[in-house]
């Protein structure tokens, strides 16, 4: 019985075609056992490098490209393209298996010959050439054929490597890219995460290859598996493992384990994985949890999607980390009365109008949560030594002294009116979950962990018990949009030789990525584990356009422009709901989604569109956190809402706060930008924000 294979980037090539040519490609391959059976429809490419590439007709004017085996009966899938390109694209193409690692390749033969003799003459007698330190043994040992060999051989400059990464194979290429770039041959091995096969390698059995290419292939069986697959193409690219991610998602660890990568590099997908893989196992309950029910479900989705052994799936709990506190103490204690942000700030004027201190409220809210309760203090007497750094603002004995009144008469004042707040509420779950000597759970995964409370990871701490594999951290600092600052070791995550790091983006364009990188503007990021973030070695697999930066004289006409930008994406084939669009405040929010619904476009905020709304997904910043889209805006970055007067510290008051607020709200632009994938536009009225400068 033939079966189809489907090449992963084709997964996302076939969700930007219309939806009337998704219907025919569904429809034709959907019925491809029967005409591979009957041995119709499948047509040789004349002139072809590869004599084994078919077309096949999807429409008059369609054609796909598809890897008829010599032997076995697994058919792969690997272009639809307008007919001329497409027997152009396949009359240029060879399918290798690679002799190391058993894997399929796809080169563009035609490019490299074409290629291969402009260089040689520019290398001329030139001694530095690029891969002159590295032997062929080695190269021979990694992988790289004799073709990409003698390719290799002629170079002379990186940027010659980075541009034959069109045409070269994905994983030869990469192979070259790391040596290049000064790792050993032992280094690159466990840099890409994939090792020779322990099988020998026949080349050409092409069924075998496809089974070891599962980061490369999706294959399928019958119609139903098949229009499945069509139904949700990005969901399913999403969740396939580079053979570097996949090592991590595998590997065995003595204690905490961490992984950490900028925006688009798969650290979601490396937790869900990792989730699956732990319960697999068999080993007790596995809780998948994050900072927020927005993340916490689209993780659902992730799982559900990932994971078809029901069996497997019901030893994962998925939660956020709130909802976990609450429901242990609620357990204990029944349903506890919440304090409101409001009265929370109307306790401390109270307080510190009673012992007439010139700190402010603010001043005395943060002491309490990034000092007392972060490095859980009870006393006066400990507070007068505590480290407080980051803080800002310098406090003499006499100064704490009275700081501390403050403090615990505002505690006092909770508990004698029964009120709780999420870290108070942390605070006893995780008490209450120390006591226990059968912890709830075997595993924790934790997602987005960079925006974790200290009150929130000793919770999770003290969930599991200390054992191998216990928890698994996926997180990067550089797009933390809270405030809290900690070290792992502080709240017992001990990663000590346990930390991984993923540097390729298979999600955001280089173009676009480059751009939210600057806007950073060189801020020092600290890694959660007593050193510095960094962005050195991220590189991207996919280019596109620039980001469309678009300034307007005031508001209407910036609404204005977001319609025409909507309207502009949806007549090249973008649906809907691959469009996003952020803004700083659930104001403009609310705004955005009824400018566009009164233009005719179907919107929704993301709250509600989590609840079986459909069409342009419009949130703040904040909820486009973990999130992304084909196409993205991000609306009203202007000075007086990007970043907004409440949410920075001022200077005067406290200029360390300051600092940090700043960057937190620098960090959340960077965030809302690099959810998307192919476009962005980004806009503003009237004078731009500060954010913007060097970068428009």
């Amino acid at each position: 019985m033939p079966r189809l294979a489907i090449e992963r980037e084709f997964l996302r090539d076939f969700a930007r075609l219309d939806r009337k040519l998704q219907d025919r490609v569904s429809d034709v391959f959907s019925k491809f056992d029967e005409a591979t059976h009957a041995g119709i429809h499948l047509e040789k490419v004349g002139n072809a490098r590869d004599d084994r590439l078919r077309s096949i007709r999807i429409d008059k004017f369609w054609r796909g490209v598809v890897l008829a085996p010599d032997s076995g009966d697994t058919y792969t899938l690997l272009k639809v393209l307008p007919h001329d390109d497409a027997y152009v694209w396949a009359q240029r193409r060879q399918v290798t298996v690679n002799a190391v690692t058993g894997r399929i390749e796809v080169r563009d033969v035609e490019a490299i010959d074409a290629t291969l003799p402009e260089l040689s003459r520019a290398a001329g007698g030139k001694d530095d050439r690029l891969f002159s330190h590295v032997g062929d043994g080695d190269l021979r040992r990694l992988g790289v054929d004799d073709q990409t060999r003698e390719f290799a051989g002629v170079l002379t400059d990186i940027a010659q490597l980075e541009a034959a990464r069109a045409f070269l194979p994905q994983h030869q290429w990469e192979v070259l890219y790391g040596l290049a770039a000064g790792l050993t041959p032992e280094e690159v091995w466990s840099e890409l995460g994939a090792p020779p096969a322990d099988e020998a390698i026949d080349p050409d059995d092409v069924d075998a290859a496809l089974e070891r290419t599962t980061e490369r292939v999706v294959l399928v069986s019958g119609s139903a598996e098949l229009l499945e697959v069509f139904r949700r193409p990005l969901d399913l690219w999403r969740i396939y493992l580079h053979p570097s991610q996949r090592k991590v998602a595998t590997a065995s660890y003595r204690g905490p384990a961490r992984v950490t990568g900028g925006p688009g590099t798969g650290k979601t997908v490396v937790a869900l994985h990792r989730a699956h893989h732990l319960a697999r196992e068999g080993e007790g309950p596995v809780l998948v949890t994050t900072f927020t029910s927005t993340l916490a479900a689209s993780l659902q989705v992730g799982l559900d999607l990932l994971v078809d052994d029901r069996t497997v799936r019901d030893r994962i709990v998925v939660q956020h980390v709130d909802q976990l506190a609450h429901q242990i103490v609620r357990r204990r204690l029944g349903q506890p009365k919440m304090l409101s942000h409001g009265e929370e700030t109307l306790r401390w004027r109270r307080v510190r109008a009673a012992l007439k201190l010139p700190l402010n409220e603010t001043f005395l809210a943060e002491e309490w949560r990034q000092v007392v309760l972060a490095q859980q203090i009870s006393d006066g007497q400990t507070y007068l030594t505590a480290r407080r750094n980051g803080r800002g603002r310098a406090l003499g004995n006499r100064q704490r002294t009275r700081v501390w009144e403050a403090i615990d008469a505002f505690q006092r004042g909770l508990v004698e009116a029964g009120l709780w707040t999420h870290e108070t509420i942390q605070i006893e779950a995780a008490e209450l979950l120390g006591e226990m000597t059968d912890k709830p759970f075997r595993h924790v995964v934790i997602d987005e962990a960079q925006d974790l409370s200290p009150g929130q990871w000793r919770l999770l701490r003290a969930a599991v018990a200390p054992a191998a594999d216990d928890v698994f951290i996926a997180g990067d600092t550089h797009q933390r949009i809270y405030q809290h600052r900690i070290s792992l070791k502080d709240v017992g995550m001990n990663i000590a030789g346990r930390s991984a790091r993923l540097t390729v983006n298979y999600r955001t364009t280089a173009e676009i990525l480059a751009w939210s990188f600057t806007m950073l503007n060189g801020q020092a990021i600290d890694d959660m584990n007593g050193g510095s973030e960094t962005v050195a070695g991220y590189r991207c697999e996919t280019h596109g356009n620039p980001p469309l930066l678009r300034s307007f004289a005031n508001r209407a006409a910036e609404q204005k422009a977001l319609v025409e930008q909507v309207r502009e994406w949806m007549d090249a084939g973008v649906e809907l709901h691959e469009i996003g669009v952020a803004a700083r405040s659930n104001v403009s929010v609310d705004a955005l989604t009824l400018e566009l619904k009164r233009a005719g476009i179907e919107a929704s905020a993301l709250a509600d569109a989590h609840t079986g709304a459909v069409g342009v997904a419009v949130a703040t910043m904040h909820r486009m956190k973990g999130l992304e889209f084909r196409c993205m805006a991000v609306i009203g970055v202007t000075a007086q809402h990007v970043p907004p007067a409440s949410a920075i510290t001022p200077a005067e008051e406290d200029l360390a706060t300051h600092m940090q607020d700043l960057q937190r709200e620098r960090c959340l632009l960077f965030v809302a930008c690099t959810r998307a994938r192919e476009q962005l536009f980004v806009s503003w009225h009237g004078v731009p924000s500060e954010f913007l400068e060097g970068v428009r």
